[in-house]
C-alpha cells in the first residue's frame, strides 16, 4: 500500500516513552517505510522523542536499526562513546547524574537535524516543567536539548534548562502524546512502550525495580485516562515489559521480542484505512 495525495488518508505518529523498551519503535518505522507511509507529523516522549527526531530528520527505519545495533553492539563500544562525554571539570565529575545532552551527541546519527526548523517532518517533543508543575511542549528551536529534556529521567540524568524552565522526562505528564496530534492527520498511530512490572525470576524486586515499576504504573494510569477521553485511531503496545528502562545493550532481544508489532500494525492500518 502506498499513499496518494488524492485517495489515501494522512497519518501522524506518536512514539511513547519507556527507555530501552522504546527500541521497539524501530519496527513501527520500518513498517511505515515498507507501506510507503510518510507521517505528516510526529510527536514523542522520552525515547520516543529521540527516535522520532531521527526519523523526522529523514533517516529511514532500517537505517536507524543499523545505527542502533552498531553503537549498542557491545559494552566496549558503548564505553568508548560514553568516554567522549566524560566530565570536563572536577565539579561535573562529582555530580551523581549523567548529562543526556552530551550522551545524545555521542550516540545519535550525524544526520539528525540540529534545529526543529531543519526537520523533514514536523516534530512535537514533550517535557515536564519541574517547577511549573505541567507539561511543556517544544516544537521549535534547537533540537538536541529538547529531546534531551524529554528523556531526562530523574535520578539518572541531569535536568535540562531551556526556555527559562527546568525540564525533565516528558513521560511523567504524557507517556504517549497522541493527543498533541489531534486534527493534524486522518489517522493517528500511538505506540505505547511503557510496559508494566513483571514478577520475573526474583522473589522480591529490588528498590530500583520498585521505583521504576511504580513509575510504569503511574504512566499506565495516565495513558488509560487519555484513551478513555479521546483514543487515537490506532493504539498498540508491543510486548516489552520484561525489559528494564536501561537495557539498551539488549537491543537484539528487544527487537526480537517485539517483532509481533509489525503484523499488528499492518492489520491495524489496513482496518483504519478501510474504515476511513
Amino acid at each position: 500500500m502506498s499513499q496518494s495525495a488524492n485517495t489515501s488518508p494522512t497519518f501522524a505518529l506518536a512514539l511513547g516513552g519507556g527507555g530501552a523498551r522504546g527500541l521497539a519503535h524501530i519496527h513501527v518505522l520500518e513498517v511505515l517505510d515498507e507501506l510507503g507511509i510518510k507521517p505528516v507529523a510526529i510527536s514523542g516522549s522520552s525515547i520516543g522523542a529521540i527516535i522520532g527526531a531521527a526519523y523526522a530528520s529523514g533517516i529511514s527505519g532500517n537505517e536507524i536499526r543499523q545505527h542502533v545495533r552498531t553503537v549498542l553492539k557491545s559494552g566496549a563500544e558503548v564505553t568508548r562513546r560514553l568516554w567522549q562525554t566524560r566530565p570536563g571539570t572536577f565539579a561535573e565529575a562529582f555530580r551523581a547524574r549523567f548529562e543526556l545532552e552530551r550522551i545524545l551527541q555521542a550516540f545519535l546519527p550525524a544526520e539528525v537535524a540540529q534545529r526543529f526548523e531543519d526537520l523533514k517532518v514536523p516534530l512535537i517533543v514533550t517535557a515536564t516543567d519541574y517547577f511549573g508543575h505541567k507539561l511543556h511542549v517544544i516544537e521549535q528551536g534547537e533540537l538536541i536539548s529538547a529531546i534531551a529534556a524529554s528523556g531526562a529521567l530523574p535520578a539518572v540524568f541531569q535536568p535540562i534548562t531551556r526556555d527559562g524552565r527546568m525540564l525533565v522526562d516528558g513521560g511523567i505528564f504524557n507517556p504517549v502524546p497522541f493527543d498533541l496530534l489531534s486534527g493534524k492527520a486522518d489517522i493517528v498511530i500511538g505506540i505505547d512502550v511503557v510496559g508494566a512490572p513483571e514478577q520475573g525470576e526474583r522473589e522480591k524486586p529490588s528498590a530500583i525495580d520498585m521505583m521504576y515499576g511504580a513509575s510504569q504504573l503511574m504512566m499506565q494510569s495516565i495513558i488509560a485516562g487519555m484513551l478513555a477521553k479521546q483514543p487515537p485511531e490506532i493504539f498498540l503496545s508491543p510486548p516489552v515489559s520484561k525489559f528494564r528502562v536501561l537495557d539498551f545493550l539488549k537491543v537484539d532481544a528487544i527487537l526480537e521480542e517485539s517483532h509481533s508489532i509489525r503484523d499488528d500494525l499492518k492489520r491495524a492500518i489496513e482496518a483504519a484505512v478501510e474504515k476511513h
